[in-house]
């Protein structure tokens, strides 16, 4: 099912303050250095949860930064709430996901201009095995 007008507009409208409250813990945190960004939201029909879509880079430091986010979700969810309180009524729960999909299209780049040959290296046959 399409999203509605309605939902678009409060999750680009969440996805811009995320970015920003987001960034700004990872920058006053310690992590100088990572990247944060919030590649999608996607809001359910009746407005309740929110899907995040996070991209981190560097990529090693993403299981650590997720559980971090995980864990301080009702603070992430209180600072946007402060930021969208004249924009919206109610804050949706907040759920968060690791957007992976560059890496994705990176192997298959890699693929395509034949770094990881399985006739060289058929240790790579099982990766590509379809489960």
């Amino acid at each position: 099912m399409e999203e509605s007008q309605r939902q678009k507009k409060i999750g680009s409208v969440l996805q811009n303050d995320l970015a920003e409250v987001l960034q700004s813990a990872a920058t006053h945190g310690g992590m100088r250095g990572v990247l944060i960004s919030v590649t999608k939201v996607k809001v359910t029909v009746d407005l309740s949860v929110a899907k995040v879509y996070v991209s981190i880079f560097p990529n090693d430091k993403g299981k650590e930064l997720m559980e971090g986010i995980k864990s301080n979700t009702p603070l992430i969810r209180h600072e946007l709430a402060q930021r969208t309180k004249h924009q919206l009524r109610r804050m949706p729960h907040l759920e968060f996901f690791i957007d992976d999909s560059l890496e994705y299209i990176d192997k298959i780049n890699k693929s395509l201009k034949g770094e990881e040959n399985p006739i060289k290296d058929p240790s790579i046959l099982d990766k590509r095995k379809k489960s």
